[in-house]
């Protein structure tokens, strides 16, 4: 706003230079989704190591080769960031504990919980475990500290698994009543519900006496017929798998809790129909999904291509062989989408999102070998279908050996044939559409469209400084378009600003060939 003037004199008016400046979102960040023995259910959690999803989901299962395999895998491999979405049928107990009223527990079922105990104590406390599982056999609470005359009492949640000599306070809650309203704000539920991450807590109805106080050792959180502690895996490989299809059908509105994610993995998930599903879902959010094949097929001649012709998904094969921790170490076969996330996220630091994750550089750490081993011959049959090979090669070991994504396949003739060239503009899209919210409701006129030139200008001319395009001026790689050309008067009656964002993507150097042939006139005449 211009300075108003009154008096004769100096005045210092600040004028607004038009920069804002766009910075690129991540690239790599990995939502896994299957089965795991624990862990919250209608959220996705946040892990940024292997310790993280131990603790948060229990490691390892010998009941499950899929979701903590591959979460290792990812990290061993170079991942950094992970949202988990675990799996499980959710089941609320027929008929209801008694003394739980039907409001209290829809409240418990809404949050994520399942019950876990059959009966209300003398205490008048119902304990649950915080999410499904038999791994809630373990704990229980204990009341401790009671105070006469005061109401208030202290809740410790225990971990006392069966033959423990001693059990362990891993939680603790002071001064809390057991009355609602409480003027200090700590009712147990409350308290309880909302902070712990092992139990929940409901109040037997009509219950207003303080609980007296309990003594260790036994848990009590007893396991029942309702503990929702089923192994979920991909329908193909066990009985319990159409349970898995339709949990997995749900996901959805979890996942779009999630503010950003880059890569999607479900790991040994190889049926068509869901696959498909999930790969448009990742076309909605600017995603990429990573596909695992059949492990039953050991001929590669029997494997005719992706399960669909997505441009937002690559498709790998064969299963990896790696060694098991659970079990001496010996090998196993695990699928190959959390070895590749974790080479996309290394790829992408070091190289870039347009770099391929694939070449002698993309080496899966932690593996021994392949399923289904490959020779060239066999590669080429596979590689024109958009099956992204790994193989095993002597000197560099084993290595993915394809850059395609699923609508690779030659005879489609897809501008979106290379998974770096989609990756790159999946990378643009959601920087550009995070970084311009501010353009909305400005006056849409040539000023604005400068800035906007000027803005996504300096973004697409850093990304030309580091690599990413062809071309070696910044003409021959990318322009912004956004004036009266782009955005005519009826766009602007309508309230619409289209900006042309165009670039030169760099696809990867596939196929080398090398010419040789003698030099001529070497014979002497």
């Amino acid at each position: 706003m211009p300075v108003a003037v009154s008096y004769p004199g100096v005045y210092v008016e600040e004028i607004p230079s038009g920069v804002r400046t766009i910075t690129g979102v991540a690239t790599s960040i990995t939502a896994f989704i299957g089965w795991a023995a624990k862990g919250p259910t209608k959220y996705a959690g946040l892990v940024l190591s292997w310790a993280d999803f131990e603790r948060m989901y229990g490691g390892f299962d010998a009941r499950s080769p899929y979701l903590g395999y591959a979460v290792s895998q990812f990290f061993i491999n170079g991942g950094t960031k992970a949202y988990i979405l675990r799996l499980v049928p959710n089941i609320l107990p027929t008929p209801l504990p008694a003394g739980v009223t039907a409001a209290a527990a829809a409240t418990l079922v809404q949050g994520g919980l399942t019950f876990t105990s059959g009966t209300v104590g003398p205490d008048g406390l119902l304990a649950n475990a915080a999410n499904p599982g038999v791994w809630g056999q373990n704990y229980g609470i204990a009341i401790k500290n009671q105070t006469g005359g005061t109401n208030r009492f202290r809740v410790q949640v225990v971990y006392a698994p069966s033959g423990a000599s001693s059990e362990v306070v891993v939680e603790s809650y002071e001064n809390l009543s057991i009355v609602t309203p409480d003027p200090q704000g700590r009712y147990v539920a409350d308290v309880i519900n909302k902070q712990s991450s092992f139990v929940t807590v409901a109040v037997a109805g009509g219950t207003t006496a303080p609980p007296p106080d309990t003594t260790l050792p036994s848990p009590k959180l007893a396991g029942t017929a309702n503990d929702d502690g089923t192994v979920l895996l991909p329908s193909t490989n066990t009985a319990t798998g159409s349970t898995f299809e339709a949990a997995l059908t749900a996901t959805t509105a979890i996942l779009d809790q999630i503010d950003l994610f880059n890569l999607l993995c479900v790991p040994g998930e190889i049926v068509t129909a869901t696959v498909g599903t999930l790969e448009q879902y990742c076309e909605g959010r600017r995603a990429f999904l990573i596909a695992d094949p059949d492990p039953g097929i050991t001929d590669p001649t029997k494997v005719t291509g992706p399960p669909t012709t997505g441009k937002n998904s690559a498709f790998y094969f064969p299963w990896i062989q790696a060694p098991d921790p659970l079990n001496q170490n010996r090998p196993s076969y695990y699928p190959p989408c959390g070895f590749m996330a974790g080479i996309y996220a290394r790829t992408d630091g070091t190289r870039g999102v347009w770099k391929a994750p694939a070449g002698t550089e993309a080496t899966l750490a932690g593996a021994s070998g392949v399923a289904v081993p490959l020779n060239d011959s066999q590669n080429g049959l596979l590689n024109p279908l958009g099956v992204n090979c790994i193989r095993n090669f002597n000197v560099y070991g084993i290595v993915a050996w394809g850059a395609r994504t699923m609508q690779g396949n030659d005879e489609l003739g897809s501008e979106w044939k290379y998974v770096p060239v989609r990756r790159t503009a999946l990378y643009i899209e959601e920087s550009l559409f995070r970084a311009l919210k501010w353009v909305v409701f400005e006056p849409n006129d040539e000023p604005l469209w400068a800035e906007i030139r000027l803005n996504v200008g300096a973004f697409m001319h850093n990304l030309f400084r580091q690599h990413a395009f062809q071309g070696t001026t910044p003409a021959d790689a990318y322009f912004v378009k956004c004036d009266k050309e782009t955005t005519t008067q009826n766009d602007i009656n309508l309230g619409i600003v289209n900006i042309v964002v165009g670039f030169a993507p760099l696809k990867p150097a596939e196929f080398v060939i090398i010419k040789i042939q003698q030099m001529a006139g070497q014979i002497a005449t």
